[in-house]
């Protein structure tokens, strides 16, 4: 299982930090990864890390602003989100699949989201 927490509400410009516990034995081949929709539109992926080795994937916008991590004895993963805009907002959404891939259909296990809204 996957779980998230520590969306809300944040100025543009602003920082937040995401958090996906995950819930049982990650292996090492895993991907967890950030995924979000905003309303109306499709779900787009963001970030996404491999449990063993910390390798990462970034969309173009997510590159230059957000940092994913994990911590491993917590079994969590990260998502630090810097100068934020209008446009991030959206619910957030961490997944989970054993294979390196962007396409949201390929990911197993997902949670339940969590909202940000950047206002201005």
């Amino acid at each position: 299982q996957l779980r998230e927490s520590g969306g809300g509400l944040v100025q543009t410009g602003g920082s937040l930090r995401v958090s996906c516990e995950v819930s049982g034995h990650p292996v090492g081949s895993h991907w967890i990864a950030w995924f979000r929709q905003a309303s109306g539109k499709e779900r787009e992926f963001v970030a996404s890390i491999r449990w063993s080795g910390g390798q990462t994937d970034y969309s173009d916008s997510a590159r230059d602003r957000f940092r994913i991590s994990l911590v491993d004895d917590r079994n969590t993963v990260y998502l630090q989100m810097n100068d934020l805009k209008p446009d991030d907002t959206a619910v957030y959404y961490c997944a989970a699949v054993n294979m390196r891939t962007v396409r949201p259909r390929n990911y197993d296990y997902w949670g339940q989201g969590t909202q940000v809204t950047v206002f201005s």
